[in-house]
């Protein structure tokens, strides 16, 4: 049997292209559904959530990246979360919420997200929750389930049914909710 999965909706939002250099500025997550080993279930991704905003790493930000979140850098500068706290807290959480499962790391695009998530976890905590490898990318699914080349697929390409109502705001936590909505779409596709 299966090992039982609880799927965690990440969304981040950055200062620039790659962490080290750069900065997690603000980090949402939601429980998106459970899988108990034979059948997916879909929850309320607003129900369990997750959201800091961080304290940057460095002097370092590209701007076009800082204005896409509308998050103020001198207040994250400021009175942003410790990026140690706040990871600390995440793994804290995500463990919380997993309870015995498995928790699994899922975006849409992944690649972002997890890069920044898993650095500043491995970084700041010396672990991850979803060890390293446990991420699950929401267009690279869709384009292996539904046949499609990935580098033909976008939200826009997709059937409506399976997207989320809620908008895309760039707010980390409404992003994740968004995406985790999606998410419980495409499993259940």
């Amino acid at each position: 049997m299966a090992k039982a999965s609880v799927y965690i909706s990440v969304d981040i939002e950055a200062d620039g292209p790659v962490p080290g250099p750069y900065s997690m500025i603000s980090l949402g997550a939601c429980v998106a559904g459970r899988h108990d080993g034979d059948v997916f279930t879909a929850v309320d991704p607003a129900g369990q959530t997750f959201y800091r905003e961080l304290r940057p790493i460095s002097d370092d930000f590209v701007p076009e990246a800082l204005a896409v979140s509308g998050l103020d850098r001198a207040k994250l500068v400021a009175e942003g979360a410790d990026p140690a706290t706040a990871m600390a807290e995440f793994t804290a959480w995500v463990d919380e919420v997993r309870g015995r499962a498995s928790a699994v790391f899922t975006a849409y695009p992944a690649s972002f997200d997890w890069m920044f998530t898993y650095w500043y976890l491995i970084r700041f905590t010396g672990s991850s929750p979803f060890g390293h490898s446990r991420c699950l990318d929401m267009k690279t699914y869709f384009a292996a389930r539904s046949g499609r080349p990935i580098s033909g697929v976008a939200k826009g390409t997709m059937p409506k049914h399976l997207l989320s109502k809620r908008r895309h705001t760039h707010h980390a936590l409404d992003d994740a909710i968004e995406q985790g909505e999606m998410f419980a779409k495409l499993m259940s596709m």
